[in-house]
């Protein structure tokens, strides 16, 4: 009850912060406490010329850290919002006033345990950037490396999770009173954005991920992830190796530095699609101030607080509805989404078929340029109602990065689709992993270490024969009192292991 009441006057204040944006219409979406929300409207500033997606982001700007990153999560449902309100979300700054240097400088002896001036030969006090959750300053080791120090802002946990109860509550409310929603999985996208809210807030995953997508490119004089100092870094605190480079997102100032800006983005996209398909871990945060391009034109990424990860499965299926969208092959890509599971069986293929055409179409009628792929998964995603698709929170993350990725491609080169790059990487992971050549390399695999199971298996049976043999003569020597003599009896599970193997081999071979 007393949740209930705590969390009904906050929605109250979320729905009056709504208002003076006029920006009250996620709540009317949604269509939870309508009584409070139409009270609230009597507060809305209607004379407001932004757009709507405009308008809800200062909204959210001003309420603080959690609405912010919410925020950024919601640039990903263009099936809840519109497209361009999604749109517009995605370029919500993640800017905050900083704290003061003192604060960091007490963080940091708090958690590392040492005064600042021996764990720095040199330290800055003022910022040189300031988000929700953390604020950056430069410094230099007492061993004379130049670095940059990431620290938690003060508090930054508890407001957090004083928000998130606030969201789960909400999300409770919508499955309860709204069933259409339900396919959405509010509560589940909730629990998503947590999790994604608490590896940010330990400064320790955002180390072993930084180091982890570092070692996936150790082989790519392209692509690398900056050097973490451990000894500097704990759950509030992370110092990296300081990166020298250019935005990658600075057309003028890489042109001026004698880079290539098609380059940039060629190697970009082939390590957006090795991070995705090949390592199944990707930067989920790619905009154009996260990656910088160093002296040598190798790209150095940054902030690694939000990072995604895809199984398998999700990979093989990506490619597939990513090679099937570019050949135009609706069918192809139906079929996709039914083996994947995501379209109920009981719904139509041809059907859904057409629904994608009627996507895909308008998109690829444009030039190569002008086709947005991440634009087409959000437009995907917005026929799911209609065929009663479950959202699938994996690939949310991923169509907000592709968003990313390509507004970077654009301003680097605006007459070259970034996709097209990465379209004969795609394809020959596609050959490699789901060919002729890949089915009978498996089925070989499988083969191999089955064959070598089986002497194991042949002498496990051997010694369950041999030990019903004996068995069977000490009854014949001492019979048993009742008339039934015991039969000998091999394991179940090899005589089925045999079995199967058998039937493997025969069907391999013939």
């Amino acid at each position: 009850m007393f949740r209930a009441l705590r969390n009904f006057w906050r929605l109250l204040r979320l729905a009056l912060s709504l208002a003076r944006h006029d920006a009250l219409f996620p709540l009317e979406i949604i269509g939870i406490a309508p009584p409070l929300v139409a009270w609230a409207r009597l507060f809305s500033r209607r004379r407001d010329v932004r757009r709507p997606g405009e308008r809800l982001a200062a909204a959210l700007q001003e309420m603080g850290p959690s609405f912010i990153k919410l925020g950024q999560a919601l640039s990903t449902r263009a099936d809840l919002l519109s497209e361009e309100v999604a749109a517009d979300l995605v370029r919500l700054q993640d800017h905050l006033p900083a704290f003061s240097g003192a604060e960091a400088r007490r963080t940091i002896e708090l958690q590392l345990g040492r005064p600042v001036e021996a764990l720095f030969r040199s330290f800055d006090d003022v910022p040189v950037a300031a988000a929700s959750i953390a604020q950056v300053h430069f410094a230099v080791t007492s061993d004379g490396r130049d670095v940059a120090v990431k620290v938690l802002r003060p508090g930054i946990e508890l407001a957090f999770e004083r928000d998130l109860d606030l969201f789960y509550w909400i999300a409770e409310l919508v499955e309860r009173a709204q069933p259409r929603f339900r396919r959405l999985k509010p509560v589940d996208s909730v629990r998503a954005f947590a999790d994604v809210v608490r590896v940010e807030m330990d400064l320790r995953m955002e180390a072993a991920a930084a180091q982890e997508l570092g070692e996936n490119f150790v082989d790519d004089p392209g692509y690398r992830a900056p050097i973490i100092d451990w000894d500097r870094t704990a759950q509030r605190v992370l110092t990296l190796e300081r990166v020298d480079g250019i935005p990658i997102g600075d057309r003028e100032a890489l042109t001026a530095a004698g880079h290539d800006p098609d380059q940039v983005m060629k190697k970009s996209a082939e390590a957006f699609f090795y991070q995705v398909f090949r390592d199944g871990f990707f930067h989920a945060d790619m905009h154009g101030g996260n990656a910088f391009v160093d002296r040598t034109g190798c790209i150095v990424p940054v902030d690694f607080g939000i990072m995604g990860r895809i199984d398998p499965d999700t990979r093989g299926y990506l490619a597939e509805l990513l090679v099937a969208f570019l050949r135009r092959d609706y069918h192809a890509v139906a079929d996709v989404q039914f083996r994947a599971g995501y379209v109920p069986a009981h719904q139509s293929r041809e059907v859904f078929a057409q629904a994608c055409r009627s996507i895909g179409e308008p998109i690829f009628g444009k030039p190569s340029h002008q086709i947005s792929i991440g634009r087409l998964l959000a437009q995907l995603l917005r026929v799911t109602e209609q065929f009663e698709m479950a959202v699938q929170p994996q690939l949310l993350l991923l169509q907000k990065t592709m968003l990313m990725a390509e507004g970077m491609g654009t301003r680097l080169n605006p007459h070259v689709n970034i996709w097209e790059l990465a379209r004969p990487l795609i394809e020959e992971w596609m050959e490699r992993h789901f060919g002729p050549r890949a089915i009978v390399g498996r089925a070989a695999e499988d083969l191999t270490q089955g064959l070598r199971r089986l002497p194991r298996l042949i002498d496990n049976l051997h010694l369950v024969s041999e030990h019903e043999r004996r068995r069977a003569e000490a009854q014949a020597h001492n019979p048993p009192p009742t008339t039934v003599r015991a039969r000998p009896r091999f394991g179940f599970a090899e005589v089925v292991a045999v079995l199967a193997l058998i039937v493997a081999i025969v069907a391999l071979l013939f």
